[in-house]
């Protein structure tokens, strides 16, 4: 119950007048990366990784990222990609060479998907089931702030929509510090478990009917601090057996931190070719309602990543990451398994 503040209590008004967090690939990276990939032949993703992506001096800038991510602000904007000389298929093979560089790939959901397409799918005729987290991430609406299962977030834009679609951001260091200071009474609440479920395609059938109890604010066995949160997963355990009903001081919890999280965001549109880099310990991410059209159609590629870097989690993280201590693989749609599990 004391200010954290650091690098990563920044606000958003503050990076948008310090664009250090923006991040330009390093000179020689687009030819190391077409290089790699020529080497690459017919693999794709998940059938290889870094050792099979070979960067000799791009790889040493993607580690000081990888240091800023875990140690710094806790968000970095990668920028000098062109997709316009990729096709769809190559593309993917470059996100994902560049993104083993930074971590273990994770799968997001248990329908084998290993790289994530966030585009609007309601009118493709797909079979999206209605409630799940590809149902919300898959539209053209809005998304609440949240947090994804994963050390890191990587988002890269491959194309954007004609409007909207702004990509928000906020450090939950900045949400905790400022909470502290205008309501401690509810920061101890927002310190208190709060009992979630997941959605079934996240964690399979039958996962999803189980409720558990975590805080939204918490801090590891070195003092690290960590929140996972999705207002969401709060509100679909509310009435399954053993979850007991979110009191008013809770309920105000909530509310105030939505509240802060829109005062202190960033907002920033994304460009094609930019890289979007998030530790989910540290901050909060959502977006604005988009239209697609004639005149372009937004496509996010999204990876889940396992940090070798990451921070100790507090013990009682156990049943929602599968492993909490320093660097372990964790996190994802199967607690504890990389994408290269099978």
């Amino acid at each position: 119950m004391n200010p954290i503040g650091g690098r990563a209590a920044w606000t958003g008004a503050e990076l948008a007048r310090d664009a250090g967090w923006i991040m330009a690939l390093p000179d020689g990276a687009a030819e190391e990366i077409d290089a790699a990939l020529a080497a690459l032949g017919g693999r794709a993703p998940p059938g290889f990784d870094a050792r099979d992506f070979p960067l000799p001096r791009t790889a040493p800038f993607l580690a000081s990222v990888a240091h800023e991510l875990e140690s710094g602000r806790g968000l970095v904007r990668l920028i000098g990609l062109d997709p316009a000389r990729y096709t769809q298929a190559d593309l993917k093979r470059v996100f994902w060479g560049l993104m083993c560089h930074l971590g273990t790939p994770l799968p997001p959901n248990t329908s084998g998907e290993i790289i994530a397409e966030v585009k609007d799918e309601t009118g493709t005729g797909a079979a999206v089931a209605s409630g799940t987290a590809r149902a919300r991430s898959r539209s053209t609406g809005p998304l609440r702030f949240h947090t994804d299962k994963c050390d890191l977030l990587c988002l890269l834009c491959a194309s954007n929509g004609i409007a909207g679609g702004v990509s928000r951001i906020v450090s939950t260091v900045a949400i905790h510090d400022a909470m502290l200071a205008r309501r401690p009474d509810l920061l101890a609440v927002l310190h208190a478990d709060f009992w979630r479920a997941r959605p079934a395609d996240e964690e399979g059938a039958g996962m999803a009917t189980r409720p558990f109890p975590m805080p939204v604010f918490a801090r590891g066995p070195q003092g690290d601090f960590t929140s996972q949160y999705s207002r969401t997963y709060v509100e679909l355990a509310q009435g399954m057996p053993g979850v007991p009903p979110l009191t008013p001081a809770q309920i105000e919890a909530m509310d105030l931190l939505a509240a802060l999280a829109e005062e202190l965001c960033l907002e920033m549109p994304f460009e094609p070719g930019q890289i979007q880099l998030m530790n989910q310990h540290v901050t909060y991410h959502g977006r604005t309602a988009y239209a697609d059209g004639a005149g372009g159609r937004r496509n996010l590629l999204r990876i889940w990543l396992s940090s070798p870097i990451s921070r100790a989690l507090p013990a009682g993280h156990a049943g929602q990451w599968g492993d909490v201590r320093a660097g372990a693989l964790r996190g994802g749609a199967m607690p504890g398994r990389s994408a290269f599990a099978g």
